[in-house]
């Protein structure tokens, strides 16, 4: 690993707290509640949030940390789990 692809990393793992926190906020005090201080809703945030965990996620695959085509199977994979473990896709 080179120190680009450490640092791309670093912040990746930066990130993915964020978006933690973040989700902590909607669902404790609801999506659409503006924080006090930030004067966005939640919504807002996390949605931000999420944007900067995406952009993380498209320079790891530029730089050759994880591929485009590994994260489309995992992502495929997780959506044929939820199916069997969760209520998301249940009507």
């Amino acid at each position: 690993m080179n120190k680009q692809q450490e640092e791309i990393l670093r912040i990746l793992q930066e990130e993915c707290g964020e978006v933690v926190q973040m989700i902590s906020k909607c669902c404790r005090f609801g999506l659409d509640e503006t924080h006090l201080k930030a004067g966005e809703p939640n919504r807002q945030r996390l949605t931000e949030e999420l944007g900067d965990l995406q952009c993380m996620l498209d320079l790891a695959v530029s730089k050759g940390i994880v591929s485009r085509v590994g994260l489309d199977v995992a992502a495929f994979n997780k959506i044929e789990k939820l199916k069997t473990w969760s209520n998301i896709f249940k009507e």
